[in-house]
């Protein structure tokens, strides 16, 4: 997989992960045969038990709270209103491809079609990286409102990753039909973003999950903005559940490959569990360069030359 060399350098990464990956036929016809995960040799790792412990609530609904701009360049995230370089540049592809694949959606299903599942086969292979540079380079489009949903209930970090408080979110919704889950969303003072939190931990969130009354929330977030979309950054579909659930609802899935360490067979497991969800795309993260390959972003920093 580093033998960059060797491989054309076109095409967004989503593309690219393909050409390594060749899924396309598999994930068209869905040979149960082939990507039937072997339960004896890799079972299913399940998230290990917290203690429920309740959170503060999330900032009063109308109040925009700043994201810290500084923390996202560190962390090598996306920073709103900074030149244009190649990480944005590669994530503009990204989306693209997903909002084509989306439009096409809507003539199935409305609902669906606006609903993005990021997540990746086992840990740190940068899925929440992947969901947070996405969820920023959406909310650039001029008619799309983003809700990043962290739903990584075991170990969630879009917030910190962000510079925001924890607070009230998907689950505490999800458990108590009380809560209006609009009281939950953060808005951040990046122009269409907006952010859910995890919410309280609790045992049972594979279940919550799996209830009803998550497509209710699902769809009066939907219905109070007919331009959101929602991203959901689940937990790695190899380590817990909840990923697997959540695929039912999406209409799109895109599944986080690290390019210096994510297996074929991992991967084939990963896409069996996640057959909930249709259309399964593949992004390359941690990609090594060819000298002389394609590199977005120098353009924009090239003056012109009498």
């Amino acid at each position: 997989m580093n033998d960059m060399n060797s491989r054309k350098q076109n095409g967004s990464l989503i593309e690219r992960a393909a050409q390594v990956y060749d899924f396309a036929a598999e994930l068209r016809g869905r040979n149960a045969e082939t990507f039937a995960p072997d339960a004896a040799a890799t079972p299913l790792r399940m998230a290990q038990p917290v203690e429920d412990v309740r959170v503060p609530p999330a900032a009063p609904w109308g109040e925009v709270v700043a994201v810290d701009r500084a923390l996202l360049a560190s962390n090598g995230l996306l920073v709103p209103g900074a030149p244009v370089g190649a990480l944005a540049e590669e994530f503009r592809l990204v989306k693209r491809h997903l909002m084509v694949t989306a439009r096409a959606l809507r003539q199935q299903d409305a609902t669906r079609a606006r609903t993005i599942l990021v997540c990746s086969a086992k840990p740190n292979d940068g899925k929440t990286y992947c969901a947070v540079n996405l969820a920023i380079s959406m909310a650039a489009e001029r008619e799309v409102e983003v809700i990043l949903i962290d739903a990584d209930f075991a170990k969630p970090d879009v917030m910190k990753r962000l510079g925001l408080t924890e607070g009230l979110g998907l689950l505490d919704a999800l458990a108590d039909p009380t809560i209006d889950i609009e009281a939950c969303v953060v808005r951040t003072d990046i122009p269409q973003l907006s952010v859910l939190p995890a919410g309280t931990k609790s045992h049972d969130d594979t279940e919550l999950l799996g209830s009803a009354r998550t497509a209710a929330i699902i769809s009066a977030l939907l219905a109070a903005d007919p331009r959101r979309v929602l991203i959901f950054d689940s937990p790695p579909v190899l380590a817990a559940s909840p990923a697997a659930v959540l695929a039912h609802h999406a209409g799109q899935t895109v599944l986080v490959v690290r390019a210096d360490r994510t297996v074929e067979g991992d991967l084939r497991e990963a896409v069996a569990l996640l057959s909930g969800c249709d259309e399964i795309q593949l992004l390359l993260n941690a990609v090594t360069y060819a000298p002389g390959g394609r590199r977005f972003g120098s353009y924009y920093g090239q003056e012109d030359l009498a």
